[in-house]
């Protein structure tokens, strides 16, 4: 089919890992799983030990992560995806604390060695060009680092642009596996989210230039922008609930100040309809994560309105967005990134939101955080908060200021409790705040 290219198996390919290699491994739905079950063939089979693997989140099964390969591989990704919280919480498997636009720094400083690369890419186009498709993130500072580099050429992955296509002459061995990408699985947003959206929805302005993050909230807020005009993505990752505003001209990147009429992205997760968006379409360009993610690009935009979330905020603004107390469970991200991006555009808003409860009715707003919470966004840099009871702006308050801000859009429940903290912190006159 491509007379021009040698392919092997995946077995084969995967005979260049040896004792104490780093691997890199593209992420999310790009996650090259011919090249992971023949790797961990060879880990069965005890080939080689001491294999550390590196990637962003991945979809689908990371069995590498599995207690039984203890010794033989060792998973230290930059960010804790569901597929190995739980390997990683019980010391299996680790994480590697890093702002994501760094990731590719780890690479290209020489911080951490990528002996192999194993990619998935589309088939080469008639110039010798194959894409990376929906996942270049730091994948693309791995080529360029690896000693050698393992491509899988599937059909499936969709040709994207930007600092997605490469020359194959990048590439090292080849495997041909034309497998579905991953999809992502989302829920309906419920009714707390839902309110979240909306009051989000209401702090964007027509030619603002869109980050948020994937699942129900960014869902919900994008469902409420259908009267918009010219709002622009530039942003670490897109879902589904982009293309309906795509298809009705909301989203076209005309008041962008760079890559006008651009969707600017790292890497994508969605459905298969997200998948055949991007392929051969000039309108998104995938770029670097070093591009994307360094907030002083993100602030060449005008009103970069940056959505993220968290796990918990305490009443003087310090949002955990990594832990539960001790316990890991997801990773810094880009929050930071976009947070103080935002904070740098012109007429930008930082934002962050959250349901006021867990699933379990305990607040998510606290005194203080839980012991051992890490803090991702700092007190410095929150801007806009918002729950399903409002929101509000953080930036330029004082510390007692910003408690009874907080405390406001708390959940009634909670407000009592939480009143009674501020004051046992900052004294009686806290109740003169206005």
């Amino acid at each position: 089919m491509y007379p021009s290219i040698k392919f092997v198996t995946a077995e084969e390919a995967v005979k260049v890992v040896k004792s104490g290699d780093h691997i890199h491994m593209s992420s999310v739905a790009a996650a090259p799983k011919v090249l992971i079950d023949a790797l961990c063939k060879r880990g069965d089979a005890k080939e080689f030990k001491d294999v550390r693997i590196h990637h962003l989140h991945t979809e689908g099964a990371a069995p590498y992560t599995d207690a039984k390969y203890e010794g033989v591989f060792f998973h230290q990704a930059f960010f804790v995806g569901g597929n190995v919280r739980k390997s990683v919480q019980a010391g299996y498997a680790d994480y590697i604390p890093i702002f994501l636009s760094e990731t590719q720094k780890l690479y290209r400083s020489g911080t951490v060695p990528c002996n192999v690369a194993m990619i998935q890419v589309s088939p080469p186009d008639k110039h010798g060009y194959v894409s990376l498709g929906t996942s270049v993130d730091a994948t693309l500072a791995a080529i360029e680092t690896a000693e050698t580099v393992i491509a899988v050429v599937n059909k499936n992955v969709p040709r994207s642009f930007g600092d997605a296509m490469i020359p194959v002459s990048m590439i090292d061995i080849f495997v041909e596996h034309h497998s579905e990408l991953e999809p992502a699985h989302f829920t309906a947003p419920d009714p707390i989210e839902e309110a979240i959206g909306k009051h989000c929805a209401a702090l964007i302005e027509d030619g603002a230039t869109l980050q948020m993050g994937i699942g129900a909230i960014p869902n919900a807020v994008l469902a409420q922008l259908g009267n918009h005009k010219n709002l622009g993505i530039h942003t670490e990752m897109f879902a589904d609930g982009v293309l309906p505003l795509v298809e009705k001209g909301i989203i076209n990147g005309a008041c962008k100040g760079i890559d006008k009429g651009k969707m600017v992205s790292t890497f994508l997760m969605g459905s298969q309809k997200v998948y055949d968006f991007i392929d051969d379409n000039p309108m998104v360009l995938m770029q670097d994560v070093g591009y994307t993610n360094d907030p002083f690009i993100i602030a060449k935009n005008p009103k970069v309105t940056a959505i993220n979330s968290a796990l918990q905020v305490d009443i003087t603004g310090q949002v955990c967005a990594d832990s539960l107390g001790t316990t890991f469970f997801s990773g810094v991200g880009g929050q930071v990134d976009f947070i103080y991006g935002a904070s740098l555009s012109k007429g930008g808003k930082a934002i962050i939101a959250m349901p006021s409860v867990t699933n379990k009715g305990i607040s998510k707003i606290a005194p203080v955080l839980n012991p051992g919470a890490g803090v991702v966004t700092t007190r410095n840099h929150i801007h806009w908060f918002v729950t399903e009871y409002g929101a509000v702006n953080l930036y330029g308050k004082s510390l007692q200021e910003r408690a009874k801000l907080i405390i406001s859009i708390s959940h009634p429940d909670a407000q009592e409790s939480l009143d009674k903290a501020a004051f046992e912190r900052f004294g009686p006159h806290f109740h003169f705040i206005g």
